[in-house]
């Protein structure tokens, strides 16, 4: 193992690095670029300090994400994301006139390996379809985020001054602002006026362009005609007009945000089903090709990233946190927690609600006095624990295995 540690303090335009031997003594310090020639010059510095194939030195940075951890990552050396609220707290340790420079941060990244490198655990080492997964899924996720805000955004803009159109299309039993027809028929009425002068075949043309609803063309023309000539409070003509340019625009976002999202998920699919935990994944109850592809995402494909199944529940949040002191003794569900990875667990659980023997889980869970949200988090923390076991032994999910005993509801 080496007996030299490395710290980098990143910036937007360059790096400090720093080298520190076993003893804590400074070898050397170097400022490079944020391009090509610094990363070679950090690598000819490891070099020159004993780097090889064999023992590459560790690197310690506050960020698991860009350019230059990708390419440190890429020559197969341990990279170390330090939290940079944990960094601040070793920098008292070395220094408590709360003096500060870039340098001296660096030689502290490095300090932190060098003394506590067993409390650390370095970046996954992924391969490279997990990776890519993982930048799609994310991507996916962020693009149905972004079309919800613009959804939030068009419904607050229309009821001022448009309420007809959230009659027709927002709410329970509707097609949502998002469909193909609401955005067809907002295009072309951005006002009540406007749509009030639709007619019966201009109509018909429009939702032909959009999408065919379930009921009938017919019966949904004449669904909107009758909301459209309905009587709603009014702006004055040219106030209607100028918002009706705005809320156009607005569409027009939202057509960009409903593409994005069909786009990323077509290729996270695409990509998802090439991978080998793909089978695995999806053979669990509640996990789609997309949501497994969020799970994959989270968890990566290194197996040695977690050390047990305890370990991937802590990182999603599903196992609890007791916290014990004195005559107190509490337990709280988890709050430091991948949120992703939380977020798709929880769609993923009561997804799986609709197959028996999750079902069987949370409803005796429930029955022992447990919330639904609790209930639900309990239930993820038993596929999850499952999905790790199946991922270790290359085994498809097996209900009558997972589910065989009685939930002991004080574990």
């Amino acid at each position: 193992m080496s007996a030299i540690f490395c710290g980098i303090d990143w910036a937007e335009g360059h790096h400090d690095v720093a080298l520190v031997d076993g003893d804590g003594a400074q070898l050397a310090k170097l400022r490079i670029s944020d391009d090509s020639a610094g990363f070679h010059a950090l690598i000819e510095l490891l070099v020159r300090h004993g780097d090889s194939v064999d023992d590459p030195i560790p690197v310690a940075i506050e960020t698991p994400r860009g350019l230059l951890v990708a390419c440190l990552r890429a020559t197969g050396r341990k990279v170390y994301a330090i939290n940079p609220l944990a960094a601040a707290r070793y920098r008292d340790r070395a220094s408590v006139s709360r003096a500060k420079s870039d340098a001296a941060d660096a030689r502290v990244l490095a300090n932190i390996l060098r003394t506590d490198r067993h409390t650390h655990r370095p970046l996954p080492d992924d391969s490279e379809a997990g990776q890519a997964i993982a930048a799609l899924a994310r991507a996916h996720q962020d693009s149905v985020w972004d079309r919800q805000q613009m959804i939030n955004r068009l419904r607050s803009h229309l009821r001022e001054y448009y309420p007809a159109a959230l009659v027709a299309f927002h709410g329970p039993g509707r097609p949502g602002l998002d469909s193909p027809r609401a955005r067809v028929i907002l295009t072309a009425a951005p006002t009540l006026a406007d749509a009030a002068k639709l007619t019966r075949s201009q109509l018909r043309a429009l939702l032909k362009r959009g999408e065919r609803p379930r009921h009938g063309i017919e019966a949904e023309v004449e669904r909107l005609r009758e909301i459209f000539r309905a009587d709603y409070l009014r702006q004055l003509p040219q106030v209607e007009q100028a918002l009706g340019h705005q809320a156009t625009a607005l569409v027009r976002q939202l057509d960009a945000a409903c593409t994005s999202v069909a786009q990323l998920a077509a290729a996270t699919e695409e990509a998802f089903l090439t991978h080998p935990d793909a089978e695995i994944i999806t053979s669990f109850p509640g996990l789609s090709v997309l949501s497994g592809a969020r799970v994959l995402a989270e968890i990566g494909d290194d197996r040695e990233r977690f050390a047990d199944a305890r370990a991937m529940k802590a990182y999603a949040g599903a196992a609890p946190v007791t916290r014990a002191s004195g005559r107190s003794h509490i337990v709280v569900a988890r709050t430091v927690k991948n949120q992703r990875l939380a977020s798709a667990g929880h769609m993923w659980a009561f997804a799986a609600l609709r197959t028996q023997a999750p079902r069987a889980h949370y409803d005796r869970r429930r029955a022992g006095g447990e919330r639904h949200t609790a209930a639900l988090r309990n239930l993820f923390n038993k596929l999850l624990g499952c999905l790790y076991h199946c991922l270790q032994r290359r085994t498809l999910f097996d209900p009558d295995r997972a589910f065989t005993s009685t939930v002991d509801l004080a574990a």
